[in-house]
């Protein structure tokens, strides 16, 4: 039995022909989906490193917020004194300035404890019976049948309360050591920050020390522009709302002032939160006109924030649309909580800074403190 012949070599299917079928378009976008792909699977695997050591993140950004504010201060001291000394200074400074807050915070408690509980009572009481009357006319047990449930539900669930209160305390410890290593961070960023950059930059490729060193001066210059912006924006929401709240003769000014200057730097809506909070507080010790008041002064620093302190204040550090920044604070949430909506968006704007810088080539960037 004979073997047929093989085809000529023209009739063979060329490796080439299968993929010159294939669009244009297509292959372009699997070309990118592998990619894509690809970065994703980078992405995850850093957050997920990140995640397990997430203290030491979280310190380490502290460290850099704490040496954006206090290096410009101590640059100034050490032109007067030696620069440890200066660094010194300038760290002393900031903590009594924080502690300083912290007591008059709790003075301010302090002082006016007596009066809040008969004025929270009472206005508890105030408004109850204007619940009670048209038109909401609720039944005059609705707030009894109320406390009971509530008081059952906390005895019900004593247990819980007492081990969340203990694992509250562990949380405490784990804080203070956060801070501890924040400000030991700090301490040699502001420094030695140039030396421990110029190390840095000694262990990378000859080749790649240009654009790593254009990349990081834009993301330091970014990250020092927005930790100056907000702390701005955020000292005067909070001088604005104490003014407020003490001209409208609502307790607890001070810390809530200082509330809000905390919320601040939660972008869109940390401040609706605390002033949020401030109406409650209203509510319950001067009535609901007075709330009406701080509602409206809630509306009135939401415009002053949106459309004047962040377009000017901020505009020349963190260019991103509201809408990105928006979705950068609701995505840190969900990933992260509170940390992660303060991280959020200070990170999406340092990401986009490094790209438009090596983007647009090789320029002038100034070596990050850090």
């Amino acid at each position: 039995m004979s073997t047929p012949p093989d085809p000529p070599a023209s009739a063979l299917p060329r490796p080439d022909d299968a993929e010159s079928r294939v669009p244009d378009v297509l292959r372009t976008a699997a070309a990118y989906a592998w990619r894509l792909i690809a970065v994703g699977i980078v992405v995850r695997f850093a957050f997920s490193v990140l995640g397990e050591f997430h203290r030491i993140a979280v310190a380490v950004f502290l460290g850099l917020v704490i040496t954006a504010v206090l290096r410009p201060v101590a640059g100034l001291l050490a032109r007067f004194m030696p620069r440890p000394l200066a660094v010194a200074a300038a760290l002393l400074g900031g903590i009594v300035l924080v502690l300083g807050a912290l007591a008059l915070v709790g003075e301010t408690v302090a002082d006016q404890r007596t009066g809040l509980e008969k004025e929270f009572v009472e206005g508890i009481d105030r408004i109850e019976r204007q619940l009670e009357e048209p038109p909401f006319r609720l039944p005059p047990d609705a707030f009894e049948d109320l406390q009971s449930r509530i008081g059952k539900l906390l005895s019900d669930h004593r247990s819980t309360l007492i081990s969340t209160a203990v694992s509250g305390a562990s949380r405490l410890v784990e804080v203070l050591t956060v801070l501890a290593l924040a400000l030991f961070c700090a301490v040699f960023f502001t420094h030695s920050g140039e030396k421990q950059w110029q190390w840095l930059c000694d262990q990378l490729p000859v080749r790649a020390r240009q654009r790593f060193a254009v990349g990081a001066g834009a993301a330091w210059r970014t990250f020092t522009g927005y930790t100056h912006g907000i702390l701005l924006v955020a000292a005067t929401n909070a001088v604005l709302v104490g003014i407020a709240l003490f001209a409208l003769g609502v307790p607890l000014a001070v810390p809530l002032a200082l509330l809000e200057f905390v919320a601040a730097f939660i972008p869109l809506i940390g401040s609706l939160v605390a002033l949020a909070v401030a109406a409650v507080v209203a509510l319950a010790s001067k009535g609901p006109l007075i709330a009406l008041v701080v509602v409206a002064l809630i509306v009135v620093i939401g415009q002053i924030e949106g459309h004047l302190l962040h377009p000017i204040v901020m505009s020349w550090a963190v260019r991103l649309h509201p809408v990105v920044v928006a979705l950068a604070v609701v995505g840190g949430a969900v990933a992260a909580g509170v940390i992660g909506a303060v991280v959020a968006v200070p990170l999406v704007a340092v990401v986009w800074s490094v790209y438009q810088a090596l983007r647009g080539g090789p320029a002038r960037g100034a070596a990050p403190a850090g």
